[in-house]
């Protein structure tokens, strides 16, 4: 199997948003408060939040796992995902724009990545 260097950097960027996620969602659990940014409140349930990006997160490994291996479901999941958190990060500019910024970005080159005719990938 030859590899590609769009897939394998698509790959690298889910599993490490994954991880994050992951992380996230287990702080948000073990740490239950309203998510604040100035003065309106962005998340009331924290922990409602936690699961979702806890469930998001192991989602996203697992995609990670499919587009290393050239699956087309993987490749699917990777756009469909990668599109939602470029959406979901617009509700966040106003708290954090710079991360927002960074992470709509990414998620823009990650389905670049994984739509883009590679003659070389199988």
């Amino acid at each position: 199997m030859q590899v590609s260097g769009w897939r394998t950097f698509s790959g690298v960027i889910f599993y490490l948003a994954g991880a994050f996620n992951v992380i996230g969602g287990l702080g948000a659990l073990f740490r239950d408060e309203v998510f604040v940014a100035g003065n309106e409140v962005l998340v009331a349930d924290v922990t409602a939040w936690g699961w979702f990006l806890l469930v998001v997160g192991l989602l996203q490994l697992a995609v990670g796992v499919g587009i290393f291996r050239g699956r087309g479901w993987g490749r699917l999941l990777g756009v469909l995902l990668a599109s939602l958190s470029a959406m979901l990060h617009i509700a966040f500019l106003v708290a954090f724009p710079a991360f927002s910024l960074i992470s709509i970005t990414l998620a823009i080159v990650v389905i670049y990545g994984l739509i883009v005719q590679d003659d070389s990938a199988p």
